[in-house]
């Protein structure tokens, strides 16, 4: 199987090579060539703990190689940055021009994925932007939704061993893309659709800013206070059902 992730950072990199790694003849594409060049050259332009010498590995073996276009493969991974513009309004024009990229390549039977966290309904509205441009696609292809829950520093146990939400535009797309993701997923696979997918990432990520700000709030209390926020946080979690955070998480 062939596969194509573009966008070669801290995520899309080591998925790409963590594919790889298990048989997949992976195409990673940045549209930065230096980092295709240093990637190509078996460097890491991130830090990541063990990934360099997998990167090593699987460039060795054929099963990857880095480029600044995009490759004819069966499955492609939208893995980019979705950023904030002006008043906290997402954008998603680095996921609408990496799929513009690929437009051209996709055919009958191929997948399209989306990683990068994104807007609620943005899966569906690239579809849209798939099937205007080459509408003899429709029902042909596969469109999915698949967020990256992994901790940098941590990401090559993480990829392999955490749980996976895969939420495709129909059931056939999300079968398929768990398909993909069984290849080297050894957490479970859990199928929904997209919109939920999407939602699921937003929502794990605001859980985690609400429970960080919470404790941030409460060594600022304690300090004026005079009170140990450390010990605080200590003996609140002595409760069994409390779980507060470390301040400056």
């Amino acid at each position: 199987m062939k596969a194509c992730f573009m966008g070669l950072g801290y995520i899309g990199l080591p998925t790409a090579i963590i594919a790889a790694k298990h048989g997949v003849e992976i195409a990673g594409v940045d549209i930065n060539a230096q980092v295709v060049e240093v990637t190509n050259q078996g460097k890491l332009h991130i830090i990541e703990p063990g990934m360099e010498e997998m990167l090593r590995e699987v460039l060795a073996s054929g099963h990857f190689k880095a480029y600044t276009e995009p490759r004819v493969s069966d499955a492609y991974f939208m893995v980019v940055p979705t950023p904030f513009k002006g008043d906290h309004e997402p954008d998603v024009s680095f996921v609408e021009s990496a799929t513009r990229m690929v437009l051209p390549l996709l055919k009958e039977g191929d997948l399209y994925v989306i990683e990068s966290t994104s807007p609620v309904g943005t899966t569906e509205r690239m579809a849209r932007l798939i099937f205007s441009e080459r509408p003899e696609l429709e029902g042909k292809i596969y469109i999915a939704y698949c967020p990256e829950r992994v901790l940098p520093g941590n990401v090559i146990h993480e990829l392999v061993h955490n749980d996976r939400v895969i939420g495709g535009m129909d059931e056939a797309s999300t079968r398929k893309a768990m398909e993909f993701y069984g290849q080297f997923v050894k957490g479970t696979l859990h199928p929904t659709n997209s919109k939920t997918a999407e939602m699921c990432k937003l929502t794990e990520n605001s859980s985690r800013d609400v429970q960080i700000a919470f404790a941030n709030e409460l060594s600022f209390i304690c300090d004026k206070a005079g009170i140990n926020v450390w010990e605080l946080i200590d003996l609140a979690n002595r409760h069994p059902r409390v779980n507060i955070l470390q301040p400056g998480c």
